[in-house]
């Protein structure tokens, strides 16, 4: 699914479970209703401030406006996913990921030695992993699969299996986010 298709859907969705017509979405969010009307048809290049007018006037998290269906796993590699443009500045924000309904999730910064291997047994069911790397190089994730990432690079993985993180660099610096059922 491209992303304006992705983008198209979840505003009908949204605008739809709000109850709102086109025109009094359009309104709300001060937006021209031929706009909105392109952007549900999967036509049209969206700023970021166009779909946070959206999001707000719908009364949702901006990032709902990019909701898929979850699986185990999703890798993106720097310089990959879909990125959105502000119309004022020089700014450009890829989703990497959003948090589901009924989940919670703690962030940390975590900085690693060179030759580290750190094993990790199995976390409570639905436990997700959610890896960011912003300096150096590390091998993560399941134990009988794990992926070897960069700087920039996300990886989404299941963290109630056993897992392990591995420094391949001098040294790694690292987002983690633990997700987990509420």
């Amino acid at each position: 699914m491209t992303p304006i298709t992705l983008i198209a859907k979840a505003i009908q969705r949204e605008r739809l479970k709000a109850d709102m017509s086109l025109s009094a979405l359009a309104k709300t969010a001060g937006l021209a209703k031929s706009t909105l009307s392109q952007l549900e048809a999967g036509q049209g290049n969206p700023s970021v401030e166009t779909l946070w007018a959206i999001a707000s006037a719908l009364n949702i998290p901006f990032s709902f406006l990019f909701e898929t269906g979850t699986t185990d796993k999703t890798l993106i590699r720097a310089g990959e996913g879909d990125p959105v443009a502000s119309e004022a500045a020089g700014f450009t924000a890829v989703l990497l990921a959003n948090c589901p309904p009924g989940r919670r999730r703690d962030l940390y910064r975590t900085s690693l030695s060179g030759g580290a291997l750190r094993a990790a047994e199995p976390h409570p069911a639905g436990t997700i992993e959610h890896v960011f790397v912003a300096k150096g190089e590390i091998r993560v994730g399941p134990a009988d699969e794990p992926e070897t990432l960069s700087e920039g690079d996300y990886f989404r993985f299941s963290g109630d299996v056993a897992h392990s993180y591995e420094v391949l660099s001098e040294e790694a610096v690292i987002l983690l986010v633990m997700e987990s059922p509420v």
